[in-house]
């Protein structure tokens, strides 16, 4: 099971830094301790159902996505993954009406490639 723990470990610092956080900023936002933080991303806690939602939460991400290692993607799944992070963070910047803005241009252009 230590390799499923480093594999969602490994992600949630991806994740982690792709957001621009640091571990203590996620321990804040998630109420755990930084130290605590460090250890699940190393893959040496056996961390709870109760902690992992406290982490996704925090990251504002589905669960799902701390279960799967890049390595195990496509390089077109790869470059996807980190396509839908990079835009994650962008939007988790924004206000409510800058993300409906940027939601109606996204289908906009969507609409555009359909064509």
């Amino acid at each position: 099971m230590t390799d499923l723990r480093n594999t969602v470990g490994d992600r949630i610092r991806a994740i982690r830094k792709a957001k621009g956080l640091t571990q203590q900023q996620l321990a804040e936002l998630s109420n755990l301790d930084d130290a605590y933080i460090g250890a699940v991303e190393r893959g040496e806690r056996n961390f709870s159902i109760d902690t992992l939602e406290k982490i996704v939460t925090a990251l504002k991400i589905q669960p799902a996505e701390l279960f799967q290692n890049k390595d195990d993607l496509s390089e077109p799944e790869a470059a996807q993954r980190g396509a839908i992070d990079e835009y994650a963070v962008t939007v988790s910047e924004l206000s409510v009406k800058q993300i409906n803005t940027l939601n109606k241009i996204v289908r906009e252009v969507r609409r555009a490639f359909e064509d």
